[in-house]
């Protein structure tokens, strides 16, 4: 099969992905369009949950695993949507609709490629692909819990949107639930310990502080507060305010290093939800890295958090499509970038494999 029949039933398969509703932990839908691919191209799978993965015809123990990844989930639609975010059409070049640009340009494309190396001898890899779940809400049933399932990954490719350039490194993730105290009172009466007022002082501490190590890749560490509450009526002096601070790491650190940074430092009482979404990265000089180079393709590090998140190997995040298009309003994929993500999925698989 050539290169663009392939891409034509990628965009085919994009816009019955598009078509059907699939918000993190409620994907059905969208996990038997996947089915149904895989069983339209003679391709043996499995499923767990949401979850659908498949291997290369002539897997060989011994050799290493390369995964290839992407997600069929999707956020909802936020307001400002004028198109129908279910509707996949194509205006001007771009095929508009919900996930065509966050993940589904990215997974079709994986796909394809995996399709084009699916039936070779000898590749120097084993090839496994997982179209995953509940990658928007980091959820239990996503990646991570199929990962128990595979072999161990020698080095993945997630498909996220890059412009097809090499994301060679991705900030992890801890989200914080800070709690500053205060003495509650009536609102008549005078009151030196207001904890609305001394969240002043703490939310500044938050909004100077700076992690020491600056990562060359990903730079400093990025640390905000994105949530602040406190108070159930107008007459009454809060005994608390409760915050949530976003931490986004570089890989200078651990997850647990930032933990116990914060608590040591941070001037209210801090507790991390988890500290299961590390920074990932991938060696500069890896052959999968050195490969995208030779074709002309940059390398960045980046801020976004993906499926990466889960992996203990290397991984590359690598995809068509752009990162600044996710999550917007009448979310869009040029059809172009689906054709040239598979033709330099292939090319750089090509060099490697």
């Amino acid at each position: 099969m050539t290169t663009n029949e392939l891409s034509n039933q990628a965009i085919e398969l994009l816009k019955n992905l598009i078509a059907t509703p699939s918000f993190s932990t409620e994907e059905e839908g969208t996990a038997k369009h996947i089915e149904n691919w895989f069983q339209s191209h003679d391709i043996p799978f499995k499923r767990e949950n949401n979850n659908i993965w498949a291997f290369n015809k002539y897997f060989e123990e011994g050799k290493p695993l390369l995964l290839l990844n992407s997600h069929h989930d999707t956020v909802k639609p936020n307001n400002a949507y004028t198109k129908d975010p279910f509707d996949p059409h194509i205006e001007d070049g771009k095929l508009y609709g919900l996930g065509s640009n966050d993940a589904g340009g990215c997974l079709v494309s994986l796909l394809a490629t995996f399709a084009h190396f699916y039936d070779k001898k000898d590749l120097k890899y084993n090839i496994v692909i997982v179209a995953s779940a509940e990658e928007e809400n980091s959820g239990p049933n996503g990646l991570n819990s199929v990962l128990k399932s595979l072999p161990e990954v020698a080095v993945a490719i997630v498909g996220e949107p890059t412009l097809m350039n090499l994301a060679i490194a991705e900030k992890g993730l801890v989200v914080f639930d800070g709690i500053i105290k205060g003495t509650p009172s009536h609102a008549a009466h005078p009151n030196d310990d207001n904890a609305i007022y001394n969240s002043i002082d703490v939310l500044q501490w938050f909004k100077d502080y700076e992690f020491k190590k600056e990562s060359e890749v990903l730079g400093k560490v990025k640390m905000t507060v994105t949530q602040v509450n406190a108070g159930k009526q107008h007459n009454v002096v809060p005994s608390e305010v409760a915050i949530v601070v976003d931490v986004r790491v570089n890989d200078c650190y651990s997850n647990e290093e930032i933990n116990t940074i914060l608590q040591e430092q941070a001037p209210c009482e801090m507790t991390a939800r988890s500290l299961r979404l590390n920074s990932s990265s991938i060696p500069a000089d890896h052959a999968l890295v050195k490969a995208g180079i030779e074709i002309g393709r940059e390398t960045y590090g980046s801020p976004t958090l993906s499926d990466q998140a889960v992996l203990y190997c290397s991984s590359l995040k690598l995809g068509p499509g752009d990162s600044t298009r996710s999550h917007s309003a009448n979310e869009f994929i040029y059809v172009n970038e689906i054709h040239e993500g598979i033709e330099i999925y292939i090319k750089i698989l090509d060099k490697v494999l």
